[in-house]
């Protein structure tokens, strides 16, 4: 148990300072912001967690990857992503996208009211559940 309480603290240690890299890349653009919601240890040697993500008007979060698949609910306004491979897509309030593991990808607010979605990661225990990239 202690194990795996400290397993569960390193790793939201380890996702709050990537999740706090990932803010806007730019001084002059609205933060992005992030609150782990709930994590947890599951089998094979992975790690789950469930994030609330709010982009504001303007705000994008910079490019970047994650280790294991992605998948986020749109809860209100619209998030535009920009995703390695695809035709840009806008999901509105109540759509849902997946963001396959490694994958450069990148949601963008380019509406007029703030954008908040849930977006739950897994990958494995250990390297960092977000990557930038130039």
């Amino acid at each position: 148990m202690l194990k795996s309480s400290l397993s569960a603290v390193a790793f939201t240690i380890a996702a709050m300072s990537v999740i706090g890299a990932t803010a806007v890349m730019s001084a002059d653009a609205p933060s992005v912001t992030r609150k782990v919601l709930n994590q947890q240890d599951v089998m094979s040697g992975n790690t789950m967690a469930e994030i609330a993500v709010e982009i504001p008007v303007g705000g994008r979060e910079g490019r970047h990857t994650h280790p294991g698949p992605l998948m986020v609910y749109v809860t209100e306004g619209a998030i535009s992503l920009d995703y390695e491979g695809k035709e840009n897509i806008t999901y509105k309030a109540g759509e849902a996208f997946f963001v396959e593991a490694g994958k450069i990808h990148e949601g963008i607010n380019r509406g007029n009211v703030p954008a908040r979605a849930i977006a739950t990661f897994v990958g494995p225990k250990g390297p960092p559940i977000t990557t930038q990239v130039q």
